[in-house]
């Protein structure tokens, strides 16, 4: 049997963050080493230095001391969280020179298909319009989701466009995740769409990806580099 991959969980009493580390606890792929908080990135470097990969599900601010440190330390950074800005994921991806980093707003293999999708529809249908419907629990403070931009930059992709794709955002009770994708033409209209059962399809998602990122060099990858889809 292969050695267990030794892994920290920024955020691991978060939303996701709490299922990554039930996962990991129970998969003998795993080593389970740390469960870190938003609040400990200051004291982080030690912890880092002792793992072959970090996954993080925190706060933009955190996520970007995280993969400071995990630069710094040369330790592969996998990280899932949303809201940040264009400078933090500039920052984020700045580790990249010293460590292999993943981002992906959404580590479920159904969105990344849809991406694939969403950009081949867009390229092969020129001139219908999109538009983007995200529903997520009340308790999401990003909107729209990271999911939800990533579909919109897809979609602009396969126009070679910049122009906004119009998005809505419902935060309504428990939903763990719905994404509509619409393209409407004259007289019909294409609709892709996923819809998230648990946060299970996230996190185990994110642990595919550290032992994927575990074993490549410094650079930023996604899960379409993952799947093969680039």
């Amino acid at each position: 049997m292969a050695t267990p991959l030794k892994i920290a969980i920024c955020g691991a009493t978060g939303r996701t963050g709490s299922r990554v580390a039930a996962l990991a606890a129970t998969d003998p792929r795993f080593h389970l080493l740390a469960r870190v908080g938003r609040a400990q990135a200051a004291a982080f470097e030690d912890e880092a230095a002792a793992c072959g990969a970090v996954i993080d599900f925190t706060t933009p601010e955190s996520c970007v001391r995280f993969a400071a440190a995990c630069g710094r330390s040369k330790v592969p950074f996998i990280t899932g969280t949303t809201g940040l800005s264009v400078v933090q994921r500039a920052q984020v991806a700045s580790a990249a020179r010293k460590t292999a980093v993943f981002m992906a707003p959404n580590f479920s293999r159904g969105v990344t298909m849809l991406l694939h999708l969403a950009e081949d529809a867009a390229r092969r249908l020129p001139g219908y319009d999109a538009a983007i419907v995200e529903t997520h629990h009340k308790g999401k403070k990003d909107a729209p989701s990271g999911t939800a931009l990533r579909i919109a930059q897809a979609v602009n992709e396969g126009r070679a466009s910049a122009d906004p794709v119009p998005t809505a955002s419902v935060r309504v009770g428990g939903v763990v995740g719905d994404h509509v994708l619409t393209l409407a033409g004259p007289f019909e209209r294409l609709t892709l769409s996923h819809i998230a059962e648990s946060r299970d399809a996230f996190a185990l998602g994110a642990l595919e990806a550290a032992l994927w990122t575990a074993r490549k060099k410094p650079g930023l990858y996604d899960m379409l580099d993952l799947m093969g889809l680039r």
